[in-house]
């Protein structure tokens, strides 16, 4: 497996090195973002290894722009944070997993071994369909580059219809994935959310629409598709 690894700390990245190495993959390694950000350019990688830290800036903003610029190999951030709201950042930066420090050589070896069955799967850090941008990290939404306002609920069900678009999505999905298992009221609750998004999503040549699939849920149809009765 080729490698790259983007850790500042001499002792740390060491040992890192050579474990890895004694494994017998090939690592590169940078010390800085300006460092770690060429090389994550100018050559592919099975898997990237980020500190989250580093002296010239941090991992969660070169992972938004390497997902920016197309380059989707799998991305394992180091963290000395275990806050929840860090976990989710370094996710929504288009990350795919995390380590906090300490930790133990054999775990990230198996996390590296599980992202490199995975694969350099497109995971852009913003979503778009059409003229309708998603931006996960900084909970915004842009139609034509106009800001929507929308609530919690309405923002997490639309990226849910972003990241499946086109896919047909029925309403115990819905409700699994942006409610959660202990929603106790009627499912219907769906019907007026999707209604209220509709609306708040309003026309136009370029933006998706939402889609009703009798008996069967929702879907987010792109716009250049042939929408659906």
């Amino acid at each position: 497996m080729k490698i790259l690894l983007l850790e500042d700390d001499l002792r740390l990245s060491g040992l890192l090195l050579r474990g890895l190495r004694r494994e017998g993959h090939a690592v590169d390694h940078a010390a800085s973002i300006e460092d770690g950000r060429w090389r994550a350019t100018e050559s592919p990688y099975d898997a990237m290894i980020f500190d989250v830290m580093l002296p010239d800036g941090d991992g969660y903003s070169l992972c938004r722009d390497l997902r920016a610029a197309g380059r989707w190999s799998p991305v394992l951030f180091l963290t000395a944070r275990d806050a929840v709201e860090d976990r989710v950042r370094g996710l929504d930066a288009g990350g795919d997993d995390y380590l906090v420090k300490p930790f133990a050589f054999t775990e990230l070896l198996a996390r590296l071994r599980a992202l490199a069955r995975r694969g350099t799967v497109e995971r852009p850090a913003v979503l778009q369909v059409g003229d309708l941008e998603i931006d996960p990290a900084a909970h915004r939404v842009r139609a034509a580059g106009r800001d929507l306002d929308l609530t919690s609920r309405q923002f997490t069900l639309l990226e849910f219809f972003a990241r499946n678009a086109d896919a047909v999505l029925s309403r115990s999905a819905i409700l699994d994935q942006v409610w959660d298992w202990a929603f106790e009221g009627s499912p219907r609750i769906i019907d007026v959310y999707v209604r209220s998004l509709r609306e708040a999503l309003g026309e136009g040549p370029q933006r998706p629409r939402i889609e009703t699939v009798r008996g069967a849920g929702y879907v987010l149809r792109a716009p250049s598709n042939e929408p659906r009765s």
